[in-house]
């Protein structure tokens, strides 16, 4: 009987020995944890600093360092990937330049996986695949690009800059398919076409079917925007550039020659509130 007891009084030590030993070794790997994302954190706040001071290269190294620590870390993701954005020199075709902008691309994608309504990330993803698709140019980047818009402004119908965006994207689809239409063209009927010239009506209908729809999409997209934003004098420029996209689509001289005036109107309204604009700023403050 006492040996019973004893060994069952034992027992209960060593079982408690080993609860105490579990929750020791719990309590310290959280102390680890704590102190992991503390020094995550510094990492994080010294490159965001680095950063304000123009030191680019430093603070990718040190929102690096801050990831590395914790996974979870959402904004040292952000700062790194618009630090490689901010690297990133659209038209530059060397390596590391372009390094720059798929690891920014990479980062703000890695976001999206985990909080895919991230509007900072759609952004930040849309922005530099624009850029990526502007040299070479590239035709699935640029639809990729329109594509993170069309998931912010189902998220923020009233924010103007998405709709300007898409506008901007699909005026870029249409000017360079017009470009090198043009060029086909010239080359099978052995003749010029210049870029200031009326399409001949058979071009001009094969511009309509390929990139009317683009064109049209990008004019109601830059007239959402200026309902959101009256004096949005970006959205005016690129929509009267869109029109002039549309006017080389008409088959008549009387429905291009409409176009082409809503075109110059757009640009007298663009540049009437870019001049108030600076009187304003001008102007005396009382």
């Amino acid at each position: 009987m006492r040996f019973t007891l004893l060994r069952t009084i034992l027992l209960s030590v060593a079982l408690l020995a080993i609860i105490e030993s579990r929750a020791a070794v719990r309590a310290a790997r959280q102390e680890d944890a704590t102190a992991q994302r503390m020094e995550a954190r510094k990492w994080l706040n010294d490159g965001v600093q680095a950063y304000k001071d123009g030191q680019i290269d430093q603070a990718i190294a040190d929102f690096k360092n801050a990831i590395d620590l914790d996974l979870s870390l959402v904004n040292a993701r952000l700062y790194l990937a618009t630090a490689h954005s901010a690297q990133y020199i659209p038209g530059n075709p060397s390596p590391e330049n372009a390094q720059h902008g798929n690891e920014a691309l990479q980062e703000f994608r890695t976001i999206l996986e985990s909080d895919p309504d991230n509007l900072s990330a759609i952004d930040g993803a849309g922005a530099i695949l624009y850029n990526l698709a502007t040299t070479p140019f590239n035709h699935a980047k640029m639809e990729e690009s329109k594509s993170y818009h069309h998931r912010h402004i189902e998220l923020r119908p009233a924010d103007p800059e998405s709709y300007n965006w898409i506008g901007a994207i699909d005026w870029s689809l249409a000017f360079r398919g017009n470009h090198e239409m043009r060029e086909d063209y010239n080359k099978s009927a052995n003749q010029t076409v210049k870029a200031t010239e009326r399409m001949p009506p058979a071009l001009a209908a094969r511009f309509r079917q390929k990139y009317g729809e683009i064109v049209d999409e990008g004019i109601a997209n830059m007239k959402k925007a200026i309902d959101l934003r009256p004096d949005y004098s970006d959205a005016m420029a690129y929509l009267n550039l869109l029109y002039r996209q549309k006017a080389d689509m008409e088959l008549t001289v009387v429905e291009q020659e409409h176009d082409i005036k809503i075109a110059d109107d757009l640009v007298d309204q663009a540049k009437a509130i870019k001049a108030k604009k600076m009187d304003s700023s001008q102007s005396p403050q009382k």
